[in-house]
């Protein structure tokens, strides 16, 4: 019988499991979306769906961050196929919530771990998604010695709360409100994984957006 040691490693090969199961999903649901469009049911699966994928990579990553069997795999990628790719990842999902996406790439080539950029800035403009009420914007720029990648949107912002809290500590989430900031969390762990002659990459968050909502900035040198 498998002791408690064992639980981690158990409940990582079942999350992996369901991640492959909940892919087919996914893309039998874009299927649908594709043929029935503007069904506001199959908007509402897509997102969900997707938010729940997004989830199960997160708990993923961490797992295997937290038992030293993670490794990012850094590289040159050009910024604006970075964007490009994220935003085919939800465009029809958008139109179908009617959301407008804009996009400013003023930035070059970026050294990163694209799978997880990717995967975390969708992570990021899937949340957006659920408090924009008609606009996204999602930039790329030069920073100093930095590439911030931006995600702005027109909601009411980040709650006090949250942009009081270090999204670093675990212990200052707000487990019971359902608003935790986890995935916060997880960005801001991909992001200290990147590091360059001595800078590491890092996260803000407020309610300086272009759009009159929330900002968030990912910094990677």
């Amino acid at each position: 019988m498998p002791t408690k040691n064992h639980f981690p490693t158990l409940l990582a090969s079942t999350i992996h499991d369901i991640k492959n199961s909940l892919s087919v999903v996914l893309q039998l649901t874009r299927i649908f979306s594709s043929k029935y469009k503007n069904d506001p049911d199959l908007t509402q699966l897509e997102f969900e769906t997707h938010r729940i994928n997004n989830s199960l990579m997160q708990l993923l990553v961490m797992y295997k961050i937290d038992h030293n069997k993670f490794q990012a795999d850094i590289d040159e990628h050009p910024v604006c196929d970075i964007l490009a790719d994220v935003r085919a990842q939800h465009i029809l999902l958008l139109e179908g919530r009617h959301i407008s996406l804009s996009i400013q790439c003023k930035a070059d080539l970026l050294f990163c771990d694209n799978t997880l950029v990717c995967n975390a800035l969708s992570t990021l403009l899937n949340n957006a998604q659920r408090y924009s009420r008609s606009s996204i914007f999602l930039s790329a720029y030069p920073d100093g010695d930095f590439t911030c990648l931006a995600i702005e949107d027109d909601g009411e912002g980040y709650p006090a709360a949250m942009l009081e809290n270090d999204p670093n500590d675990l212990n200052k989430l707000d487990w019971i409100s359902g608003n935790t900031g986890l995935g916060l969390h997880f960005v801001s762990t991909i992001a200290a994984l990147h590091e360059n002659k001595g800078r590491q990459g890092y996260i803000k968050i407020d309610n300086d957006s272009r759009l009159g909502g929330a900002r968030f900035r990912l910094f990677l040198p």
